[in-house]
Order: C-alpha cells, then structure tokens, then sequence
C-alpha cells in the first residue's frame, strides 16, 4: 500500500502541516531575535558604568566655596570625561554645582575643583561623569562672563 488517500475535508490537508511547521519556526526566530535584542540593550543599560568616580576628599574654604577632590577611573583613560560634582549644606540642598574637564591620563585621575555655592557648605559629593565633554570645556578659549 502506497500512500493511502484520506478524506480531505475531515483531517485536513498535508500542505496545511507544512506551513503549520513553517510558521513555528518563523516564530521561534522571531522570538530568539527579539530576546537578544533585549538582552543586549539590559546589558548596555545594567553592566558595569564606563566611568567611576568617588569623592576622594572635601574641604569647606568660606561660606561660598567648597575645594573636593575625586578619584575617577575608566575604562577609556585616553579620552576626556566630564564629572559633575555637587556642594550641599547643612539641610542636605544643593548649594552649588559644577562641571569639571578630567583632560586623558594614563590611569587614574585625580581632579581637584572648587565649587561657589549659595549657602554655607557642609558636603560635597560626585552626581556623575560622562564621555560626552560640553564644547565649552573642551575648546581652549572659555567663554567669559
């Protein structure tokens, strides 16, 4: 007996399974496609931060200006960064804030910066540091005023 003949109106076609089967696999790469999509994106998001800076120490010089050294690494120390760095008083306000240059270094850098503030410092801390460098701080010729 060769292939035996069913009523096609009852089970169904064989060309039907065919595409059944065709279409779960194009699903199934769709979905794997999709997954790494997203793991990549959580993993460029939640992975390590590209540059690390911490507080190394912090001095109040009068009522209007605070002195705080920082400790950045990264992972490109070739390229320039910025960090952003924050004054705060004795209520825990942010009092002052500035943006400092870390210019290339061979490994870690170690920027000094005094920050003016509107208020009496108590603290300073790092809000955060990034590779994009404002054109302001990167030209040679800072702007007055």
């Amino acid at each position: 007996m060769a292939d035996p003949q069913l009523p096609e109106g009852r089970y169904g076609s064989r060309a039907r399974k065919r595409s059944n089967r065709l279409l779960r696999w194009s699903l199934s790469a769709v979905a794997l496609v999709v997954s790494v999509g997203v793991a990549l994106v959580a993993y460029s998001n939640l992975g390590s931060a590209p540059i690390e800076a911490n507080r190394l120490t912090y001095q109040a010089l009068d009522d209007n200006s605070l002195r705080i050294t920082l400790e950045v690494r990264r992972d490109f120390p070739q390229r320039p960064a910025v960090c952003v760095v924050r004054a705060r008083s004795l209520d825990g306000t942010e009092t002052g804030r500035k943006e400092i240059l870390v210019p290339p270094s061979e490994g870690t850098a170690h920027p000094v910066t005094v920050v003016t503030t509107s208020a009496p410092p108590v603290s300073g801390n790092v809000h955060g540091c990034s590779y994009t460098v404002p054109e302001y701080l990167s030209t040679p010729t800072r702007p007055s005023g």
